[in-house]
């Protein structure tokens, strides 16, 4: 066994690396993943087979039983997923540059594209594709790589505890952002309590190793976390940004210290806003920027991405150009207008905090469209579940939504458990009637049925569950 400085330099010799058979460029590294489903030590011979100069794996036997002219480019390790990490922790080594950490509850996808969008108007960036933000695709990000960049940003997402500090420790960052901590993957946390303390490991890292916070000062939360992590005051070590609580509030100065903030936005249904920046204590400058993110939760996220740019001085009209240009994808806060409907598809994730968010946003949009919500079940509450689901229906009695369909059987059962109304208007919530038109569906299959039987028109339409549900198949019905 190789110990990780030679294991790089044989790296270095035959890049890229690749952990699927199925693409192996020629002269590349393969590395023998293991997972639930799957070994990747069974397609070792075949990616040399295929082109790679190498494989790295984790059982002796591969190169025992490997012919003979394959045998010496067979390289056995304890544990390939940990190899990957070293390797990719030795490679970000190689590179004095910033790296910005971002994690969070929600938004952390679409606060990292737009980061990167508003830092490329100056840097040569290196940003986490996709959502390649575990403990497999952290690791691939860094060894992306090259001199070429000039900063990197790294998404880290996170289900159990300690998932951060894995990530942290791996990617060395000398800047992080936390957009917020809501109620998710409660399962594998355990509780909110879990949650915040998971997420809270980047501050933790970024305290023990002199980095720098972007703060959302004006949640509680976040600003609590970095209090008693002691993150200095100073504006070298906390940049801070968030939206005012009210205006009243600013005036007294219990907010004055946002470097980056705005108390004027708007959703129409596009998120429209003035940000300001405050250079100096005697200078503050502000410029007006329309984005095409449906959802005024989206603000923290372009509140973030302008706090960066700022504290890495690009200029503030690129920082806008930046963020009017930047077009969200993968059902993340989309607008999308088919032939007979107006749709806002945010069908990629979904946890209680985010799936209140986008409650709250089709209600106060302004439309003379009657508005429907099309909501997937939310995974991975645990015992809270049953609650969680009963709390969403009972947000959905406090709009003006004429049209619901619940999707899933945790929706189906929390329904059924709500008392029936007094007169035929339906089941209740707390109290509150529920509109007469709400239809349960098994999955999403039944959904589609659903929607291709009745087809909904002149509608705007909320569709809004996780990923795993495919709710991004629908609009297409629609």
């Amino acid at each position: 066994m190789k110990d990780i400085t030679e294991l790089y330099d044989l790296y270095r010799q035959h890049q890229p690396l690749t952990t699927d058979s199925r693409d192996c460029p020629e002269g590349s590294t393969f590395l023998a993943l293991r997972g639930q489903h799957f070994d990747g030590n069974q397609y070792a011979v075949k990616s040399l087979e295929q082109g790679c100069a190498i494989a790295i794996v984790s059982d002796e036997s591969v190169r025992q039983t490997a012919p003979d002219e394959l045998r010496e480019r067979i390289i056995v390790v304890d544990d390939t997923l940990q190899t990957l990490k070293q390797l990719a922790r030795h490679h970000r080594r190689q590179f004095d540059i910033p790296v910005l950490a971002i994690t969070g509850t929600n938004g952390k996808t679409t606060t990292k594209e737009l980061v990167a969008a508003v830092l490329s108007k100056k840097y040569r960036v290196l940003y986490t594709e996709g959502n390649l933000n575990n403990d497999i695709g952290v690791p691939k990000t860094l060894l992306r790589l090259t001199p070429e960049h000039q900063i990197a940003v790294v998404e880290m997402g996170a289900s159990h505890p300690g998932d951060i500090k894995t990530l942290v420790e791996t990617a060395e960052p000398t800047c992080g952002l936390i957009t917020n901590v809501g109620r998710a993957h409660l399962e594998g946390f355990g509780s909110f309590e879990g949650v915040c303390r998971t997420k809270g490991e980047l501050y933790d890292y970024l305290a023990a190793h002199d980095g720098m916070v972007f703060l959302n000062d004006a949640d509680e939360q976040l600003r609590s976390m970095a209090d008693e992590r002691n993150i200095p005051q100073s504006k070298e070590k906390r940049f801070t940004y968030g939206v005012p609580p009210t205006y009243e509030e600013w005036l007294k100065g219990k907010r004055a210290k946002l470097r980056v903030y705005t108390n004027e936005y708007f959703c129409g249904p596009r998120l429209g806003l003035i940000w300001f920046y405050v250079k100096e204590p005697w200078m503050t400058i502000g410029e007006g920027v329309q984005t095409q993110l449906v959802g005024d939760y989206n603000v923290n996220n372009v509140l973030a991405a302008v706090a960066v740019g700022c504290y890495f001085d690009v200029w503030m009209s690129d920082i806008s150009d930046a963020l009017r240009s930047y077009q969200p994808t993968n059902s993340r806060s989309q607008l999308v207008k088919t032939d007979t409907n107006t749709l806002v598809v945010d069908a990629y994730n979904a946890n209680p905090s985010s799936m209140e968010k986008a409650i709250e946003t089709l209600k106060n949009m302004k439309s003379d469209l009657p508005k429907m919500a099309i909501l997937g079940q939310m995974n991975e509450l645990g015992s809270e579940s049953r609650s969680e689901h009963r709390r969403v229906i009972s947000l959905l009695a406090q709009t003006d939504i004429t049209h619901i369909i619940l999707i899933g059987h945790e929706f189906a059962e929390a329904l059924a458990e709500l008392p029936a109304g007094p007169t035929d208007s339906g089941k209740q919530a707390d109290g509150r009637q529920l509109p007469q038109d709400v239809t349960v569906c098994r999955d999403t299959d039944e959904a589609r049925r659903w929607l291709t039987d009745h087809k909904p028109e002149g509608r705007l339409i909320l569709i809004k569950g996780s990923n795993s549900l495919h709710l991004y198949e629908l609009p297409q019905l629609l």
